[in-house]
């Protein structure tokens, strides 16, 4: 627990932002509480209102453990609760401060559940910010849509509720320290993912598939975000004879270093002299902003590689379905048990590819072909010539990127939530 922001006298109304992990602290809750600190600073005297900023972080397996200290540093939260103690805080709320009799949680990440039972806890209004689905609209005061299509998702009784104010993440004010534009070069972004098990096939195939494309093409270069997870001693691991996956596959380490160039922090050589870029700053939307394509597993990423509208191919060999821990849900934790996992990836291969239609979350939400995805017993090499085809054919990635900008939001989110919360304070 933190109380910052000392000798400020107590106030009236307590403005409660709950969430989870890196993405939602810097691209949903920080422009939002800008605008609201802007918006009421601007107003006359009389018209001000008396509030404090309180943050609530709740578990989520995405987070890095980083969030309490990033948003410490902010010095802008008069509270803030650590995820661990979400439970404690839900069951003894006056055991951390004192709470206003007046006040209102406003939902920026996380299960949406976890800011309905806080608001019904403190007896404080609820504002729930929906980016892709409502889920609690009967529970909830206020809710404030991405696009219309969430508001069509509630139901008729409760969408009088509902509000679109547009996309949080099309506020983000990106400020890169380098241009990546300065080289008359194409930037790949590679995500193999995070998890271990995603891990052991994600980097000896990404490998190979990036030396594929650097054989055929020169001005291309690779990046990577490294999952705050992970680190580079991982990547080695994968590489090598350890993991057996690793056999299959022809491209290796030869090896890594520091990077000197500020943006980057380590720089990857493959036995084949190719080069990739690892990033550790989590999210690193600014350098991934300015990517021509990504190339990605299947999993949340595919969702944040949306939100900042940057084309992707969506990869996943099916060649290696042993390796089905690695997956989120119920198939993820099945797989783990060894004596089964042979029959269900039987089952999985012949039936459920079979009958789902996509795998990506942008193709999913749309319920259509929005970005390319390729599923099946796939080399790196065919991955290599879909990814030189989309890149020399930019009328295409232009197409990929409109249309995720279409699933998305307006501008200006950020500004009307800050509104919208200022106005709910009026009320009280």
């Amino acid at each position: 627990m933190y109380s910052g922001l000392t000798g400020m006298k107590k106030k009236s109304v307590a403005v409660v932002i709950v969430s989870n992990g890196p993405g939602e602290l810097t691209t949903w809750v920080n422009p939002v509480i800008h605008e609201l600190n802007k918006i009421n600073k601007s107003l006359c005297d009389d018209d001000k209102h008396d509030f404090t900023l309180r943050l609530v972080l709740v578990p989520c397996p995405n987070a890095t453990g980083k969030e309490f200290l990033v948003a410490h540093s902010w010095n802008k939260f008069e509270l803030i609760t650590k995820s661990k103690s979400f439970w404690k805080l839900l069951i003894k709320p006056h055991s951390f401060t004192n709470w206003p009799r007046k006040g209102v949680v406003i939902f920026l990440g996380g299960d949406q559940l976890w800011s309905i039972l806080l608001a019904k806890r403190l007896g404080y209004l609820n504002i729930t910010y929906a980016e892709w689905v409502a889920r609690w609209p009967k529970w909830t005061n206020q809710i404030a849509a991405m696009n219309v299509k969430v508001k069509e998702l509630i139901p008729k009784t409760y969408r009088y509720k509902c509000k679109v104010i547009g996309d949080l993440m099309a506020d983000i004010k990106l400020h890169s320290e380098i241009s990546l534009r300065k080289e008359e070069k194409h930037y790949i972004a590679i995500l193999p993912g995070s998890k271990k098990a995603k891990l052991s096939v994600g980097i000896p195939f990404f490998l190979e598939v990036a030396d594929h494309i650097a054989e055929e093409k020169q001005n291309i270069n690779f990046i990577i975000p490294i999952a705050p997870t992970t680190d580079k001693s991982e990547y080695l691991f994968f590489q090598s004879d350890k993991n057996p996956i690793a056999k299959y596959y022809s491209s290796k380490i030869k090896t890594i270093k520091n990077c000197k160039d500020s943006s980057f922090d380590y720089v990857i050589e493959t036995s084949k002299n190719t080069k990739i870029y690892l990033i550790k700053k989590h999210p690193c939307y600014e350098i991934l902003k300015e990517c021509d394509l990504a190339i990605t597993t299947v999993g949340a990423n595919t969702a944040e590689l949306a939100a900042i509208t940057l084309p992707m191919l969506v990869v996943l060999p099916t060649q290696h379905l042993q390796m089905m821990n690695a997956w989120d849900g119920i198939f993820g934790v099945i797989g783990k048990i060894s004596f089964i996992n042979r029959f269900l990836t039987f089952i999985i291969k012949n039936f459920y590819f079979k009958k789902k239609k996509f795998f990506s979350w942008p193709n999913i939400k749309a319920k259509k072909m929005i970005v390319p995805e390729m599923i099946g017993n796939i080399s790196p090499r065919k991955i290599a010539r879909e990814v030189l085809f989309l890149i020399k054919n930019r009328d295409q990635l232009k197409s990929i990127r409109d249309n995720l900008h279409k699933e998305r939001g307006d501008k200006g989110a950020a500004k009307k939530l800050a509104s919208i919360i200022l106005n709910s304070i009026k009320k009280l």
